[in-house]
């Protein structure tokens, strides 16, 4: 090698002090993820807890449902229990003085105590008044919420059981099996709902079981067509393609792989089917074609309470302010679930 090319290659020495050693936490610091990782359901609480009037609907939900379910062992007065001298008290609630909540009544223009009229003790107070009977409205209220929650979580049961499975089904196989499902479908929904509970109350006594039973017939079509439609579209993934590739049985990629993608469309979709279950049965009663007297419902409440909505409305307000709240909480619940449980949307 000439003496031209070495000094070309060769490198000029340089002193140690122009190096300085990294921090030991440098490529920790770069490494490091700024952000927990989440699952499907964590980041799905994370955008519900965003959005303020579903989270304030949830607690208020499950308020109801906690009073509801604590009613079956304790209510202020029974239910049932009648006491004609009692009979159309207007509300007081204990330190309240406002007119119509403090045992005060409008009679000829002029406030009259009622609970001194009817003798009624000192001690015993009605928060929200009586009924035409003496029955206690503040108890009546808490069995019909009770009542009207379980007949819409069984129907949702349903909705549940019946829909996924007919939608799995429906969709999973597809071909002839889905054309003749999807006609059966199309069969039953084109019966009305209300026929279908008539048709009940000759095979069983108007109440509960008619309700449920038409319910379950019925309300689960939504639910098994939009199971159907998203399972078609999941079937056809890499995923579930891979696993029967593997020999894995249609069974075990339903319940591996299938249900758990469909989970946010079928909470969603429950939450909005138990409103309208609610509603349903409140208007069966309404018409008098549900529950029947002694039980109560929301339904047979309203019933009551609009034959004597001009002297008494508080028997009408009451139980609609009730169903009102119960229906707004659900459907804006559903909406913040909707929207939490949906990977499209921007936070």
């Amino acid at each position: 090698m000439s003496i031209a090319g070495r000094k070309t290659n060769e490198l000029p020495d340089i002193p140690d002090s122009y190096f300085e050693p990294l921090d030991s936490d440098y490529f920790g610091d770069k490494e490091k993820v700024t952000s927990p990782s989440l699952s499907f359901y964590q980041d799905g609480w994370r955008r519900l807890r965003k959005n303020k009037a579903a989270l304030g609907s949830l607690y208020i939900l499950l308020l109801i449902v906690l009073v509801a379910v604590l009613s079956v062992w304790y209510t202020p007065h029974d239910p049932n229990q009648q006491n004609l001298p009692h009979a159309n008290l207007p509300p007081r609630i204990p330190g309240v003085h406002i007119n119509g909540f403090n045992g005060l009544a409008r009679v000829s223009d002029h406030w009259v105590d009622k609970y001194a009229l009817a003798k009624v003790p000192a001690g015993v107070n009605y928060y929200f008044g009586t009924d035409a009977f003496g029955r206690d409205l503040l108890s009546r209220v808490l069995a019909g919420t009770r009542i009207s929650l379980l007949i819409a979580g069984v129907a949702a049961l349903f909705d549940l059981f019946i829909g996924i499975t007919f939608g799995l089904i429906s969709g999973w196989k597809g071909g002839i099996t889905d054309n003749v499902m999807q006609r059966v479908l199309e069969i039953i929904s084109g019966v009305p709902t209300l026929v279908i509970v008539i048709l009940m109350l000759l095979l069983f006594k108007p109440g509960m079981l008619s309700i449920i039973v038409a319910l379950a017939l019925t309300g689960w079509i939504t639910m098994a067509r939009i199971v159907r439609a998203q399972t078609m579209k999941l079937k056809s993934l890499e995923f579930v393609l891979a696993s029967k590739t593997l020999g894995v049985s249609s069974l075990r990629i339903a319940l591996k792989h299938i249900i758990p993608n469909l989970s946010g469309i079928i909470i969603v979709q429950t939450m909005f089917t138990i409103p309208s279950a609610i509603f349903f049965e409140a208007f069966l009663s309404f018409i008098g074609i549900g529950m029947r007297a002694p039980d109560a419902s929301l339904g047979t409440l309203l019933n009551e309470g609009y034959k004597t909505f001009r002297f008494l409305p508080h028997l009408m307000w009451i139980p609609a302010a009730v169903l009102c709240v119960i229906m707004i909480s659900f459907n804006l619940l559903a909406d913040g679930l909707r929207d939490a449980f949906d990977p499209k949307m921007k936070d």
